[in-house]
């Protein structure tokens, strides 16, 4: 997920994306635990997505404060 993309959606979209992505990333947890996840580089870049959307939504939620 680009910065641009991320950017470009609405506080209630990023909202929802931020959840999902939690959920993704518990998930991911899980398997990691249970040493079914091949690819452990994605724990890494979920963390990251979650703090972009994050970040972007602290932005615009000051914006309309």
């Amino acid at each position: 997920m680009k910065v641009a993309e991320v950017r470009e959606l609405g506080v209630e979209e990023l909202e929802r994306r931020v959840a999902e992505t939690r959920r993704e990333l518990f998930n991911l947890r899980f398997q990691h635990a249970t040493g079914q996840l091949e690819n452990t580089g994605q724990l890494r870049e979920v963390k990251r997505n979650i703090a972009r959307l994050l970040t972007v939504l602290n932005k615009k939620q000051r914006e309309n404060a």
